[in-house]
C-alpha cells in the first residue's frame, strides 16, 4: 500500500481493543487495533453498506 490509509474506529470505543476500518477507493478495509500489522478483512464497499443497514436495523 503506498499510501497510509485513514484508519477509524467506533465512537463508541474508549480503549484499543476493538477494530478499525479504512476506506481505500472501492474496499473497506478492516483490521484488529490490537494487532495492526496483522492480516485485514476486505469487503467491496457495497458489501459494507449493505452490512452497516442491517446492523442500523
Amino acid at each position: 500500500m503506498a499510501a497510509e490509509l485513514g484508519w477509524k474506529r467506533s465512537s463508541y470505543t474508549e480503549e484499543a481493543n476493538c477494530v478499525e476500518c479504512a476506506i481505500d477507493g472501492l474496499v473497506v478495509r478492516i483490521r484488529d487495533s490490537k494487532d495492526r500489522d496483522g492480516q485485514r478483512l476486505e469487503v467491496p464497499w457495497l458489501g459494507w453498506q449493505a452490512f452497516l443497514a442491517l446492523a442500523r436495523s
